[in-house]
């Protein structure tokens, strides 16, 4: 703001009118060279500190150029212009203290020095003979400029480097010094990967990542050295196009040969450093000492868990037996009071048994007959086996508490009641047994003897060919098939298997039809041989009711042998009374022997 000066004594100020801005009128161009690099900046986004890193760059390579010092190749005139393959392009030009590492305004400005230098028309001013044509060796200074100054030609001609070293150290070499021999190898062998930051093989004391990563690096190299250069044809030089592709072809094989040993070479050197790394051995250890104290912690802890799991099923036994020995010792009690009270009732069973039979023997029976008298015993008996307890109690409390002749009335009643119940339980037993053989009949099915009716002398034959050829006899279901064909008097033809059936049909029949086959049997031999029947008390299937009795006989049989069976059979008749029973054993016995 613009102040304006104080009036004096005795004067005001005034103002007008509004002051307007002062205005300076003249052109600025900008120019110099941070006007540029600040343009520059602009157009390409970038930072002032970053172009300032870019400028001290292009200082650096303006001083480098200036500083570069060029080392004279005395072979340089003995060169051979049109051997310019087997030449070292880098000394030709002055170049061999530098080479890969040299810039292209390095190289452009030797070649600059040696064409001021070389020239034929300033080497002819001078008055030194030149070579007619290409025969000149400044030709190989040109050739020289021409393969470096091309990116692509340069990269082939670093690829088979004169100067650079293919050897790989053994591994006996680096057995004392492995450091010190492998690490300028893989420094120098470092120039060929394609990947930026190559990893350092490191000292003693690197970590196992980095060693890890180092030899991942390495296994896995990518290299990006190829071997054009010592193609030994030029396809350019090919008169037509198969004779290019033939070239090209020829080419490619031998490149591809190179570079696979190359990548050998590479392999070759990785592995020997592997093998020689002294971390590799210590990590190798560390890894065993590690694993082994794995190993040791869990063998040790599966032994723990196997003792816990041990001591634990032993008190899960223990607790299990002496659970057992308590329910053994509970059922043991129970047992022994069922027991006594088995026994207190078959005491109270036989007291009233006793009671019954003395009521009745002191009335005599109910009768004045012998006959009656025998009768009544039997039905006596048959309540003594058929009632229970509470039923013997009210009937010896009737015959104690009555007369005679209610006595008589109570018994008889009691006495109907145990036939009906018998012949109920007969009848369904014949029920089931005729259920069972149709059953039988129908799964054996089939023609055959096995879907055909036995008559009970079949019946009988079958029993008695079993016992006849006890188990262990030679095809023994077969001898007893032909046994019964031959004596049966049907006509039926029976097979072994048709006699296996039946014979398991009969083992599985009810003990009542088993008792009314024999009793029918005993009857029809009684008829045929003229027995004279005796009394109902005396009668055999009477004495032979139990059916304990048959199943004995009928697995005594099968263990004997035929001689046996004879003699039982005649020791039985005569204990029966049978004679003509014991005298028709004694012929089959003699016709048999």
């Amino acid at each position: 703001m613009l102040l304006l000066p104080g009036a004096p004594d005795g004067q005001g100020t005034a103002v007008t009118r509004a002051l307007s801005a002062a205005s300076v009128i003249c052109q600025v161009e900008p120019v110099g060279r941070w006007y540029e690099a600040f343009i520059k900046r602009r157009n390409r986004n970038i930072s002032a500190s970053f172009q300032e890193l870019e400028d001290k760059k292009e200082l650096s390579e303006e001083s480098e150029d200036e500083e570069l010092q060029l080392e004279e190749f005395p072979m340089l005139k003995t060169l051979d212009p049109k051997d310019w393959k087997n030449q070292d392009h880098y000394a030709v030009l002055g170049l061999g203290n530098v080479r890969y590492r040299a810039t292209q305004k390095q190289i452009k400005a030797a070649h600059k020095a040696m064409v001021l230098k070389h020239h034929p028309d300033k080497r002819k001013a001078a008055g030194e003979p030149i070579a007619e044509g290409e025969n000149d060796y400044f030709t190989c200074i040109t050739k020289a400029y021409e393969m470096l100054s091309d990116p692509v030609k340069r990269r082939a001609f670093n690829s088979i480097d004169p100067t650079f070293d293919n050897s790989v150290p053994s591994k006996n070499e680096a057995k004392d010094n492995f450091f010190e021999v492998f690490s300028p190898v893989f420094e120098r062998n470092s120039r060929w990967s394609n990947k930026k930051n190559v990893p350092k093989l490191g000292d003693m004391n690197s970590s196992f990542e980095d060693v890890d990563a180092f030899y991942s690096f390495w296994y896995n190299f990518d290299s990006w050295r190829e071997f054009s250069y010592l193609d030994e044809e030029e396809k350019e030089k090919a008169e037509c196009r198969d004779e290019r592709r033939w070239i090209e072809k020829q080419n490619r094989a031998a490149r591809a040969q190179r570079k696979k040993e190359e990548m050998n070479r590479i392999r070759t050197l990785v592995d020997n450093a592997y093998s020689c790394d002294p971390r590799i051995k210590k990590f190798k250890e560390e890894e065993k000492a590690k694993k082994e104290a794995e190993k040791k912690a869990k063998v040790e802890a599966k032994r723990k868990e196997q003792e816990a799991k041990e001591k634990q099923r032993q008190a899960e036994l223990e607790a299990a037996r002496l659970a057992k020995e308590k329910e053994e010792e509970e059922v043991r009690q129970q047992a022994l009071l069922a027991k006594k009270e088995k026994e207190i009732q078959k005491k109270a069973i036989k007291k009233e048994r006793q009671k019954l039979r003395t009521s009745c023997k002191n009335w005599n029976y109910f009768s004045d007959s012998e006959a009656e008298c025998v009768k009544m015993m039997e039905e006596i008996e048959k309540l003594c086996d058929r009632l229970e307890l509470t039923s013997l109690q009210c009937l010896n409390d009737i015959l104690t508490s009555t007369t005679k002749e209610e006595g008589k009335a109570a018994v008889e009643k009691q006495i109907e009641e145990v036939n009906e119940q018998i012949r109920k339980e007969k009848e369904e037993a014949e029920a089931r047994i005729r259920q069972a053989s149709k059953s039988s009949e129908k799964s054996t099915g089939g023609g055959g003897g096995s879907s055909k009716n036995w008559s009970e002398d079949d019946l009988q034959l079958l029993i008695k060919a079993v016992n006849l050829f006890p188990a262990g006899t030679n095809s023994r279901w077969e001898v007893i098939a032909n046994y019964m064909n031959l004596h049966s008097s049907s006509g039926i033809k029976r097979t072994a298997k048709d006699v296996i059936s039946k014979a398991k049909s009969l083992q599985k029949l009810d003990p009542h039809q088993k008792d009314d086959i024999n009793k029918k049997a005993f009857d029809k031999f009684k008829k045929e041989h003229g027995v004279v029947p005796q009394s109902d008390s005396a009668a055999p299937s009477e004495r032979f009711e139990g059916n304990v009795l048959f199943f004995f006989f009928f697995f005594f049989f099968s263990f004997l042998s035929r001689w046996e069976i004879f003699n039982v059979y005649i020791y039985i008749s005569r204990l029966l009374g049978i004679g003509p029973v014991v005298t028709i054993i004694r012929r089959i016995k003699c016709s048999i022997d």
